[in-house]
């Protein structure tokens, strides 16, 4: 009895121990964990790390809260001109915010992306395409459709799922058929030779711009000189006419100068004879020649002569 006592203890152990082991799990780095009882999904949300539960009456999901890359691939659309062409593949980096978790999975099941991302981009890719033409839809608005995408799918999240953020959206260029390619392909290399010949005309007139640009340039610096010349030229005309203007002036001055000093020595000189040339100083000068003079006279009127002679010279006086 014993030891019959001691398996079912080590058997009761074992249970218990193999019971734990199934209620431990791991909750990833970057994931919340969910749990459901019974199938029904409780408001129990675990942070990463291990955990317990109920085996066998608990389970649990690891749901994403980081940026998460869901790909749809294979996409077709048919354009409202009846070309079917396909979207082969299209990326959508999107986030499920962590105080939504419950909500959001509550309504859309584990498997919410597939309502609000796979199925949605599939539908808006076909809206998109039945209401444009092949060239608006490879060519023309090709551009626009990741952004159109993004728009549209966070209005519909913001709406119904407002847990779920589109972060952006990555999509590849449809694949056409191999006929329609041909003629894009031959239509591109046709504009490519456009293109070409429009950069080859755009050089040449640059080109010429740039010459017509050099020599107004050097026909500006020539006249330029020539004007900074003619003016250095006229500059040192005008200062010749004043270097001799100021010369004339020196010249002028000095002479009238000369005429005024030689008028004035002349005034003076005549003002001194007036006062020299008194009676006394003449008679006294003539009686100076006679007594000078070698030459004797005798007659009986020479006195009279002399006498005449210097009355006259008084009188002129």
């Amino acid at each position: 009895m014993a030891s019959l006592g001691g398996f079912f203890l080590v058997l009761l152990i074992a249970l218990l121990i193999g019971f734990v082991n199934l209620g431990i799990h791991k909750v990833d780095e970057g994931y919340v964990g969910l749990y459901w009882r019974g199938g029904a999904l409780t408001t129990r949300i675990t942070e990463p790390g291990l955990h317990l539960k109920i085996p066998f009456i608990d389970t649990m999901e690891n749901v994403q809260v980081t940026l998460q890359t869901d790909k749809v691939v294979d996409i077709p659309c048919g354009t409202s001109g009846g070309v079917l062409i396909w979207i082969e593949k299209v990326e959508v980096v999107n986030r499920l915010r962590k105080e939504f978790v419950y909500e959001t999975v509550k309504n859309y099941t584990i498997h919410y992306d597939k309502i609000w991302i796979f199925d949605k981009i599939h539908h808006e890719i076909n809206q998109f395409c039945s209401k444009h033409t092949l060239q608006e839809v490879y060519i023309d608005l090709f551009h626009t459709v990741d952004d159109r995408l993004v728009q549209s799918l966070q209005e519909d999240a913001n709406r119904w799922a407002p847990g779920i953020e589109i972060i952006s959206i990555r999509i590849t260029k449809p694949k056409i058929p191999q006929s329609i390619l041909a003629n894009y392909e031959k239509m591109e290399a046709e504009k490519t030779k456009l293109l070409i010949s429009t950069e080859y005309q755009r050089v040449v007139q640059k080109e010429a711009e740039t010459e017509r640009l050099k020599a107004t340039i050097e026909a500006e610096k020539v006249a330029e000189v020539a004007r900074i010349q003619m003016e250095q030229q006229i500059m040192e005309m005008e200062g010749a006419q004043r270097k001799k203007k100021i010369e004339d002036e020196t010249i002028l001055t000095h002479e009238k100068a000369l005429a005024d000093a030689k008028y004035y020595k002349i005034v003076k000189e005549a003002e001194a004879n007036q006062q020299i040339l008194t009676k006394e100083y003449l008679q006294l000068e003539m009686i100076r020649s006679v007594s000078n003079n070698t030459k004797i006279y005798f007659g009986e009127s020479i006195n009279s002569i002399f006498a005449d002679f210097l009355q006259n010279l008084i009188e002129k006086k």
